[in-house]
């Protein structure tokens, strides 16, 4: 009998063990897999609960400027930060925060009323005087990513903040680059977190922790050709003019795009408030937005008649003030006085006379003409890296026929060109009929401007013959000392040339008339070409020539 409740307890004891073992292996199973397999879920949650953080720096790279100027997280904003769950007295919160950041009760309350657990006020005040130890408020210099009045806002474009996402522009081009998405950089960068108890208590020995670098030299950033200085010259030069267009300005020896400007500016911290503008806000115009060349083709068809030996320099033209082109009657600008006369080929061009030219895109022919503006990089995108550029366009098939070459000569009908199209053609001429490759961007760099990746220009290579160019160059320079843009001066700064333009064209709907001035400076070995487009000008001559005069005695007066 005791032989048998001896066995019968030996196997309740097996059962017990097993039973036992199976519970301990579950648990410790569940135990494995909370720390081990689940362990960093659990522990940022865990930390989510008592951590509390606000970013006060973009969690981007930089872009800068040719000389390592910051285009980008430039402003600094003082700013007071609130974590509501460790202030104590809330109407002795209130005073103080009235005394130290200048704002109002009423508006410090709308701050707070906004937020639930963390609050930024700007500090209105130049200077705090009266700055205390205040547990759970902290004074922060934030950095803004764009400031209000953002030079080069098109350039650089926008991005999704919820995203850190880039949407267009330099933001959208090296996007992977400037969101360090490689990089394995912790999420704290660029915040301010505090560490709080069960009790939202600050822990002793944890305080504030900010977190705006990292221990190394990352490549984070991009290097633009853009100079600050003439970026912020033109920018302000086409503010206060209050006229809306486009701007280049290009280095000649290098090929490097100095400045662009685009008008009206955007604010690129609200850019939905620009999605219905009838003056195309949004557009980056330099590039994206193709117009009528007008007057300025009449280097292409000038360049064409020369190569084709279809005109001589000495020979004698007579302008009616018109031209008749099939059944359509096209005017010069000097219809209302009866026409130019008599005149010869350079008076034709530094007068910008349209029958004249007519004569010369009939001997050429528009087949010659259209092959000559591809040639100077007409139709194609030029290819400084934006995604948003515009091939813009150029006449083909029965559009090259019978009186289309009216329009074509003068630079109307379905001819359509960028500011950085005219702009690549002038640097072709004014550097002696060679092509050198235009450069927006000059390289990778890492968070403190050392270079990582430089961008590399193609080969140069001859466009126009040197005896054209030099036909092209004195011409050109006739029209600012006697033609078309003789009410600008250059004199003083080293003379110039360029060409004006006044193009008809519809703008929302409506007839209008484009002011273009393209042209170098000095005269003898040229430093800079200067692209001017302003939309609803009056004329090249009266309109864009004296921003491009204003320009060049601007950055002249930099010592650029």
């Amino acid at each position: 009998m005791s032989n048998k409740i001896s066995k019968d307890i030996v196997r309740r004891l097996y059962i017990l063990s097993f039973i036992s073992l199976m519970v301990f292996s579950i648990l410790l199973g569940r135990i494995f897999y909370i720390q081990v397999i689940k362990g960093e879920k659990y522990k940022h949650a865990a930390e989510s609960q008592r951590i509390r953080k606000v970013r006060i720096q973009p969690a981007r790279g930089i872009i800068y400027d040719r000389n390592l100027i910051p285009l980008t997280n430039r402003k600094r904003i003082p700013t007071i930060i609130v974590f509501k769950e460790i202030v104590n007295d809330a109407e002795e919160t209130l005073e103080y925060l009235k005394d130290i950041t200048g704002q109002s009760k009423d508006q410090i309350k709308e701050y707070m009323d906004n937020s639930k657990k963390i609050v930024e006020i700007p500090i209105k005040k130049s200077e705090i005087t009266n700055l205390k130890n205040k547990k759970g408020i902290l004074k922060v210099n934030k950095v803004l990513r764009y400031e209000k009045d953002n030079i080069l806002a098109h350039v650089i474009g926008y991005i999704n903040k919820s995203e850190n996402k880039g949407q267009s522009g330099i933001e959208l081009l090296y996007d992977d680059i400037l969101a360090m998405k490689d990089l394995n950089i912790d999420d704290d960068y660029g915040t301010v977190k505090v560490t709080l108890d069960g009790k939202n208590r600050l822990i002793p020995g944890f305080g504030y922790k900010t977190v705006t670098s990292t221990d190394r030299d990352i490549t984070n950033s991009v290097k633009l050709t853009i100079d600050y200085h003439i970026q912020k010259l033109v920018e302000n030069i086409m503010d206060v003019e209050k006229k809306n267009g486009a701007v280049i300005v290009a280095e000649v020896e290098t090929g490097n795009i100095v400045a662009m400007v685009s008008r009206p500016n955007i604010d690129q911290d609200n850019i939905s408030a620009h999605y219905n503008s009838q003056m195309n806000d949004c557009y980056n115009k330099a590039i994206q937005y193709p117009y009528p060349p007008g007057s300025l083709f009449k280097i292409v068809v000038l360049l064409s008649a020369l190569e084709e030996e279809k005109v001589s320099l000495d020979e004698e033209f007579v302008c009616s003030g018109y031209e008749e082109v099939g059944s359509t009657i096209i005017k010069c600008h000097t219809y209302n006085t009866g026409g130019h006369g008599c005149i010869n080929v350079q008076e034709a061009f530094y007068d910008s006379c349209n029958s004249v030219f007519i004569k010369l895109g009939k001997r050429v022919g528009a087949k010659k003409i259209i092959e000559t503006a591809k040639k100077l990089g007409f139709g194609e995108k030029i290819g400084i890296g934006l995604e948003e550029e515009k091939a813009g366009r150029l006449p083909k098939g029965d559009e090259l026929f019978g009186p289309a070459i009216g329009n074509i000569s003068i630079g109307q009908g379905t001819i359509e060109v960028t500011p950085l199209q005219i702009t690549n053609m002038m640097m072709v001429i004014a550097n002696n009929g060679i092509q050198k490759d235009m450069r927006l961007i000059e390289g990778i760099v890492t968070e403190r401007g050392n270079m990582v990746k430089k961008y590399r220009s193609n080969e140069e290579k001859i466009v126009i013959q040197p005896k054209y160019n030099n036909i092209l160059m004195e011409y050109m320079e006739d029209v600012i000392e006697k033609g078309t843009a003789k009410n600008i001066s250059l004199d003083d700064i080293g003379g110039g040339g360029g060409k004006t333009g006044s193009a008809q064209a519809i703008l929302n709907g409506n007839e209008t008339i484009h002011a273009w001035f393209s042209g170098y400076f000095p005269k003898e070995k040229p430093k800079y070409v200067i692209t001017v487009l302003i939309e609803e000008g009056i004329s090249g001559g009266k309109c864009a020539a004296p921003i491009f005069e204003k320009i060049a005695r601007g950055i002249t007066l930099l010592g650029k």
